[in-house]
């Protein structure tokens, strides 16, 4: 038994080092991490100190600001106060102020629109009256260009007679146009190679021939049982002759000569009555 004690004493005293040693780091672990940690609570504790010091430094200046504002709000409603006082508007009177503001905008805006509209359709009127002003004065510039055309196509020439004849038309067109000046009466004539008579205005006429080639022709004329041959008389040439017992010169003109046929009219004076 003894033995055994002694043994174990031995192991254990034998051991006591390394365990003193391991338990002397821990030791010293243990202290560096509370240090450590005291350190940064320390340091925390100091930040948030210094954190809350600004926020209620930053708070202060907000709560004197906010005196400041509610001062300068006081004042002001003080003066609105008065100033209405002084003006003598309620707050009715204010609304209905703003209302008929608000409706005089609106007549305004109405108005504005009508006028803009209206001012839209006379510049449409404006625009086709312009157009048809454009329209008409073509049309007059026209007629007058027209005019021009058939005074410079209706000439006065010397008849077989040697006397001046009256104004000439070269055509139906401008047969028309002398019968609308009214200066002289017109008898329009269609006649063919014949024998007999046809019946023209005063006189009677007959055609005996026609020579396309030369556009000549040759007819005889019958007025008061008095014949007159017009031979190989040309086209458009005035064919003048005299009733008897008067002095009014007659003309024929034919504006159209074909075979065993001519086209064409008699001119009369208006003082010379017709019998029909």
């Amino acid at each position: 038994m003894e033995t055994n004690s002694e043994e174990l004493e031995r192991k254990e005293s034998g051991r006591s080092p390394a365990s003193a040693r391991w338990l002397g780091a821990v030791l010293v672990v243990l202290a560096l991490m509370t240090g450590w940690i005291a350190y940064a609570q320390h340091t925390a504790r100091k930040e948030l100190t210094a954190q809350l010091r600004q926020a209620n430094d930053k708070l202060g200046e907000l709560e004197s600001r906010t005196a400041t504002l509610e001062d300068n709000y006081a004042t002001l409603q003080g003066n609105f106060e008065v100033t209405s006082e002084r003006l003598g508007l309620t707050q009715k009177e204010l609304a209905r102020a703003r209302a008929v503001a608000q409706q005089i905008r609106e007549e305004q805006r109405r108005a504005s629109a009508q006028l803009g509209s209206q001012l839209e359709e006379q510049q449409t009127q404006l625009g086709s009256l312009s157009g048809e002003v454009t329209a008409v004065r073509g049309e007059v510039a026209q007629t007058q260009e027209t005019l021009a055309e058939t005074q410079t196509t209706l000439q006065r020439t010397i008849g077989d007679l040697g006397m001046q004849s009256g104004l000439i038309a070269h055509n139906q067109e401008e047969l028309e146009e002398l019968k609308a000046r009214g200066e002289r009466n017109y008898f329009e004539f269609d006649l063919r190679k014949s024998k007999q008579y046809t019946r023209v205005g005063p006189v009677s006429l007959r055609l005996r021939k026609t020579d396309t080639k030369r556009q000549k022709f040759t007819l005889d004329v019958l007025a008061n049982d008095k014949r007159v041959e017009k031979k190989d008389k040309t086209l458009l040439e005035p064919v003048q002759f005299y009733v008897e017992g008067t002095r009014h010169l007659l003309e024929v003109v034919a504006f159209q000569v074909e075979k065993n046929r001519i086209v064409g009219y008699i001119s009369v004076p208006k003082e010379l009555a017709v019998s029909p």
